[in-house]
């Protein structure tokens, strides 16, 4: 199904934003239970978590465990943390005895690229550093020799693992950011079971997760609007229980023109230029949410929509370059069509 975006529109798709209509609720939906919503830091970006509660002390509790358990992920899987395992595996090419936490992701990013036939790829981080590094200025001929030599450290199925031990070959590194968010709501929602609660949505960047629906039986609703005009409407989404994450080609790029955007294809090792501006997955894992969305972008309209409709229990909006919205067969039993609901 096909809908033609505006022309005026076109700076809002470019720097879509998820905006869940429910987070900052503050209404009791019964005699019982109430809404209480939080935000922390987590892995770069806000996190908020909102969920229903008999008091403040349970809901305080349960905002501690939850965000805890996303700081044990982000320990395990920051690039950037000196001490965190991701950037010690990537510094000295091993890590012994890893984490549950750190060996899932790269069992489930493993995983994730043979699905998406290599799509999906965590190993493309010295692309990343290389175009972050300047190649962008650089002339074509001397683009296409960096990245043929770079390209030979990109390859998901080149990562050794063993059962108490990860190995990178000389040279590899690993970037953990197109699945880790989707992973820690997964995990933070898990927590929140544990102790209890049974209505929760978890929102860490745009990379959403939702646990049930909210306390009045009604479900989470989740908006795409345009941040520069918040009365523009791209679409809204009814979830319960399911995740939703978007990728897209906006907000950041290498390069000071907005020609080089961060999203890499591994098969090509150049700035992706897919003809999407943005690709939203809804499905009921997180992380595969979060990886699909980055996947997908990078396979196109076209591919990228064949291959949603080949999947079960995952559905997929794509903004197209011609600013066409295009979306997968079963989309309709998520998206809300009446707003006045």
């Amino acid at each position: 199904m096909l809908i033609k975006v505006k022309q005026n529109v076109m700076r809002a798709l470019c720097s879509l934003v998820f905006l869940c209509s429910t987070l900052f609720a503050t209404a009791c939906s019964g005699p019982e239970l109430k809404s209480f919503s939080e935000t922390r830091t987590i892995m770069g970006t806000f996190t908020t978590i909102t969920l229903y509660a008999n008091d403040e002390s349970t809901a305080s509790e349960a905002f501690n465990t939850a965000f805890a358990r996303m700081k044990e992920i982000e320990q395990s899987a920051s690039i950037l943390d000196e001490s965190a395992e991701a950037y010690l595996l990537n510094a000295q090419g091993q890590i012994n005895n890893p984490s549950l936490d750190l060996k899932t992701l790269v069992e489930l990013s493993v995983e994730y690229g043979d699905l998406t036939n290599g799509y999906f790829d965590i190993t493309i981080q010295p692309l990343l550093e290389l175009w972050e590094g300047g190649l962008w200025a650089e002339t074509p001929q001397i683009q296409q020799e960096r990245v043929d030599e770079t390209m030979a450290f990109v390859g998901y199925d080149k990562i050794i693992l063993n059962s108490n031990s990860i190995i990178l070959l000389e040279g590899m590194e690993i970037t953990l950011g197109g699945i880790a968010k989707g992973y820690a709501t997964g995990e933070a929602l898990t927590t929140l079971i544990e102790m209890g609660i049974e209505h929760a949505i978890v929102n860490a960047g745009g990379d959403i997760a939702t646990l049930g629906n909210k306390a009045n039986g009604t479900a989470w609703k989740i908006t795409l609007v345009n941040p520069d005009d918040s009365t523009q409407l791209i679409a809204s989404f009814a979830l319960e229980g399911a995740s939703i994450a978007t990728s897209g080609n906006y907000a950041r790029y290498f390069d000071p023109d907005g020609k080089v955007s961060h999203i890499i294809n591994p098969w090509t090792g150049y700035s992706s230029v897919s003809d999407c501006i943005s690709v939203t997955i809804i499905t009921l894992k997180p992380e595969l949410a979060d990886a699909l969305a980055t996947a997908v972008f990078v396979m196109g309209p076209v591919d990228g929509m064949r291959f949603v409709e080949s999947l079960d229990d995952v559905e997929c909006m794509i903004i197209g370059n011609d600013r066409q919205i295009h979306r997968s067969s079963g989309l309709d039993k998520y998206e809300v069509q009446d707003e006045t609901k």
